[in-house]
């Protein structure tokens, strides 16, 4: 972008795109984000233009019902809601969204259609990714759109560097564990999308989980049969300390008691929220921190200390 070139004021209304705009040196042009963005940590004083219309903070069931209960109303309303008032008074030109779940983030087509109504419509780009390089390509994207492709290429150059390195150096190993991803805990959805790549890529094999295709619901039961040696969990927009805490409740902690995985010491808490569930920059720490549980002692990524930790199921008692 040249340095007479106005430098576009930005509005993220997805965790992932605002990680993206901040790798990519544009966090001085962000003027909004989304309820949800938190990182990294300055985006926090930037008002935030979208909120929940459930109660996401109780637990997967909780949130599974009331989901439930507003995809039946009649004329469901969308599960997010959106200042039109205040994005208009920040009056951006190029708006981050996404188009791949509605269940997760404002929908596209709610945002296009409040872009359409500003006095200056600004630019809206929604990124849909289903696979690693689909992330990869939305940073390219974004860099397009933002006169910052250099840059882009140089931050996907690091990154493709980082994955290679760890899907050449689990070629080297000779194990191969069998590998359950799951996204969500009551009732459990088996990951999909880029989790199996990763899966693959970290030097396992995902026995639940269909590369490129979407996450889909699950029995605890499909889990048990499929016999994982590793169970990963990774309930959507859930930190660390709340898959814990979610993973030794009753109603799911005897289900896992159940597992082989879990009674051999191969229950493993991820961070959802910060990494494996944003399709942004950090899907390559999401990717060593995955590298980490299924071999252990084997890395020493920074992702693996700050985002995961075993789990132990005592049968009958809520602890971990």
């Amino acid at each position: 972008m040249s340095p007479n070139t106005p430098q576009p004021r930005i509005v993220s209304l997805l965790p992932a795109t605002t990680e993206i705009a901040c790798g990519l040196g544009l966090g001085g042009q962000l003027v909004g984000r989304s309820h949800e963005c938190d990182f990294p940590p300055e985006v926090l004083s930037l008002p935030a233009l979208t909120a929940s219309r459930i109660d996401a903070s109780g637990s997967s069931r909780a949130i599974h019902e009331a989901v439930g209960r507003a995809r039946e109303a009649v004329g469901p309303a969308p599960l997010f809601s959106l200042d039109t008032d205040r994005l208009a008074s920040l009056a951006p030109d190029l708006i981050l969204t996404q188009a791949a779940c509605d269940v997760c983030a404002i929908s596209a087509d709610e945002v296009r259609a409040a872009a359409a109504k500003l006095p200056k419509p600004p630019r809206v780009v929604a990124v849909n990714p289903s696979t690693l390089e689909d992330v990869l390509n939305d940073l390219i994207t974004v860099g397009r759109e933002t006169g910052t492709l250099a840059k882009a290429r140089e931050v996907v150059a690091r990154l493709r560097a980082r994955v290679a390195s760890v899907a050449c150096r689990v070629r080297t190993f000779p194990e191969r564990p069998r590998v359950a991803v799951i996204e969500w805990l009551d009732p459990p959805m088996a990951a999909g999308n880029w989790v199996p790549q990763m899966v693959s890529l970290a030097g396992g094999s995902d026995v639940l989980g269909r590369a490129g295709d979407h996450s889909h619901w699950i029995s605890w039961d499909d889990v048990a049969a499929a016999d994982p040696d590793v169970v990963v969990l990774v309930p959507c927009g859930f930190t660390l300390d709340r898959v814990i805490a979610e993973a030794t409740s009753p109603p799911v902690r005897d289900r896992l008691a159940r597992l082989r995985a879990a009674r051999g010491g191969r229950l493993v808490a991820i961070d959802g929220h910060h990494l494996f569930n944003r399709p942004g920059p950090r899907r390559v720490d999401s990717l060593e921190a995955l590298a980490g549980v299924l071999h252990p002692g084997r890395f020493r990524f920074p992702a693996s200390a700050a985002f995961t930790r075993n789990i132990v199921i005592l049968p009958g008692a809520s602890n971990s």
